[in-house]
């Protein structure tokens, strides 16, 4: 992992720890590049911010000045969405990682199937995080500057702050001193070698896909502390500054972190790109950032002018969480707290109920069962408009599950017409499978991951456009 502290426009602390991938000795330092992963999102909120700044739009515009065929499942919600909200998690859209995370569609499509998902509630009447609208507000900014969004944030921020080796997208990075991704699975930290897993945040770019290193990051932390100035140079008008950082959005109790148990806050709020709370009577500007086998956090005490930036390369290492709030309690509020073991016992605590959890939902399992047709019956092609396309073969007597050529894996029988999806791509764990008969006592459709995917009659590809 790597920690960079920066306080009064000085960096206090720059360090490298551990290696960049199991097994090997190269050793992380403040040049070695990690994902920033959701801490991108900020960056993205100052490039709209940008355009503000010069006319070309404002923060409640309707999206569909810019994106006129830009479409939600509510035609009122399409109509009602400004730009602001493309930002704060609130369009009523729940998650919908499903359209970038399992499948490769281009960033145009998935936007497209965006009017395929139904709202999980009404238009700012609540809170679930969002990658895609991040995506809406990169095309935003295309539209509005004539340049795609990874060349505009390198223009505008990584050039004009020095960070010459960040780089915008994952496909971008092609240098060795880059950290590897891990995953623990059964106690036991394994690497995701796996290409295609790492890059497919690009297709959400404006999300979560610029990675970055120590030297470079200090500059965007101070930066941000300070009015977007650095250098003598200024990014932002001063009140565009102000917008990014104010409160935009209730944070409900069940889409905030399980850190709040230990902090206790009084609020909880998400401004463009930051969430927020009150710590020890000081406002909190943070965001975490994860992605498989990648960690990030940035977290700012924008009163005592103090950035904590933390990145690393296992799989939702909550010690960011911890680290943050010492540096903090460190180098500002001059308390003292072992966050480490508080946060340990906390996740581990969550760790430990999810198993019990996954043991309680294996002793529902009905035994000495049988699939109610022969396992030939099963094979076939399964579509859906949103989540596209599952194929399942028969493979030395057992079925395999391929979704959308990006996620497989073998299906072992669970009880009746109930599957174990056990994925090649370990990382992703086991998930059930259910085929649903027909009143003819044939195969009509398969569930999987909140989804209904009907069976081809003659195994050929419906249209899985969503047009």
């Amino acid at each position: 992992m790597s920690v960079t502290v920066v306080k009064d426009g000085k960096v206090l602390f720059k360090k490298g720890y551990g290696v960049r991938e199991l097994g090997k000795s190269d050793a992380v330092n403040t040049q070695t590049l990690f994902a920033m992963a959701s801490t991108t999102k900020a960056m993205t909120a100052a490039c709209l911010g940008m355009l503000v700044d010069e006319g070309k739009l404002r923060w409640d515009d309707p999206v569909t000045n810019f994106l006129p065929d830009f479409q939600l499942y509510d035609p009122a919600v399409t109509r009602e969405l400004r730009v602001r909200d493309l930002l704060i998690h609130n369009t009523g859209v729940g998650n919908a990682d499903v359209l970038w995370a399992a499948m490769q569609i281009p960033q145009d499509e998935i936007i497209h199937r965006l009017r395929l998902v139904k709202p999980s509630y009404s238009l700012r009447a609540g809170f679930i995080y969002q990658n895609i609208m991040y995506l809406a507000a990169g095309k935003v900014i295309e539209r509005v500057s004539g340049m795609p969004w990874n060349k505009f944030i390198r223009t505008r921020i990584f050039e004009p702050l020095g960070m010459a080796r960040t780089k915008a997208l994952f496909k971008e990075v092609t240098d060795a001193n880059r950290a590897k991704p891990h995953v623990e699975v059964r106690d036991t930290i394994r690497l995701v070698n796996s290409q295609l897993e790492e890059g497919l945040v690009d297709a959400v770019g404006p999300a979560g896909s610029v990675w970055t290193c120590p030297d470079d990051v200090a500059a965007w932390m101070q930066c941000m502390l300070d009015s977007s100035r650095y250098n003598g140079k200024t990014l932002l008008k001063p009140a565009t500054w102000a917008e990014l950082i104010k409160p935009q959005t209730l944070v409900t109790d069940a889409e905030f972190y399980p850190t709040q148990q230990l902090t206790k806050p009084v609020w909880k709020t998400y401004g463009l790109g930051w969430f927020q709370h009150d710590y020890r009577g000081h406002r909190v500007n943070f965001h975490t950032g994860s992605l498989t086998g990648m960690i990030a956090i940035h977290g700012q005490l924008p009163d005592q002018k103090l950035a904590v930036y933390v990145q690393g390369n296992l799989d939702h290492a909550e010690l960011r969480h911890a680290l943050m709030y010492r540096a903090f309690d460190e180098f500002a509020l001059g308390v003292s707290r072992d966050w480490s073991a508080d946060f340990q016992k906390l996740y581990g605590g969550i760790k430990q109920r999810a198993k019990q959890a996954e043991r309680k939902a294996d002793s529902t399992r009905v035994l000495n069962t049988k699939p109610s047709l022969p396992l030939s019956a099963y094979v076939g092609s399964y579509t859906d408009p949103l989540y596209g396309k599952a194929d399942i073969t028969l493979q030395d007597g057992a079925l395999h599950l391929s979704l959308n050529n990006i996620m497989s894996g073998k299906l072992e029988h669970w009880n009746y017409d109930t599957f174990r999806l056990n994925y090649d791509q370990f990382w992703n764990g086991h998930d059930p499978v259910n085929f649903v008969l027909n009143t003819q006592g044939k195969i009509s459709s398969l569930r999987w991951g909140g989804a209904e995917l009907i069976k081809t009659p003659d195994g050929t590809d419906k249209n899985t456009s969503g047009r």
